[in-house]
């Protein structure tokens, strides 16, 4: 397989991080919710402006991953006052973490809950955490392989429905 590489995306590259979040977004959930449900949730949370702030924010991050030369997947990663729920000064969250499913299942979440350890202990901070759609079985079964443990759980929204996330986390 080539190699995997991670490269930390700019304000240039917005319009290839929506597309690639719209596209490993739906790939991974049409089968799961509506077609009206996703396409609201999809407008939202990938608007423009929504992510050009995401991208503008100190404390949020945003990474491709490129098998070879071939787009493959991205992280968002978030500390300190940007993080959702948690909001802890000493945890960094993994907001999103998505492979497009030609890639899936060649070591690309591993490498890229390995930039999130490696951004943890730059930033000195003592865990990871993340939310996880609780009907999302395979993330789950990834996260536990990779020593995240459920601590609680928050609502979700998309589109019109409420959903329940599981929160887990990872001591570093």
């Amino acid at each position: 397989m080539d190699e995997i590489k991670i490269k930390q995306c700019q304000i240039s590259d917005l319009n290839k991080l929506i597309d690639i979040g719209v596209k490993t977004y739906f790939d991974t959930f049409k089968e799961l919710c509506s077609e009206e449900v996703m396409a609201a949730y999809l407008q939202e949370a990938f608007d423009k402006d929504k992510i050009l702030s995401e991208i503008n924010n100190k404390n949020s991050f945003f990474y491709f991953v490129y098998v070879g030369e071939h787009l493959a997947g991205y992280i968002k990663i978030n500390i300190d006052d940007a993080q959702c729920d948690l909001k802890e000064q000493n945890g960094l969250e993994i907001e999103r973490i998505y492979v497009k499913n030609s890639f899936k299942r060649k070591g690309i979440g591993n490498a890229l809950i390995r930039k999130g350890v490696e951004m943890a202990k730059d930033y000195k901070k003592d865990f990871i955490w993340l939310g996880v759609w609780e009907k999302n079985e395979s993330a789950i079964e990834f996260y536990n392989k990779n020593n995240f443990f459920e601590i609680g759980t928050h609502s979700f929204r998309m589109g019109d429905e409420i959903q329940n996330d599981y929160i887990m986390k990872k001591e570093i």
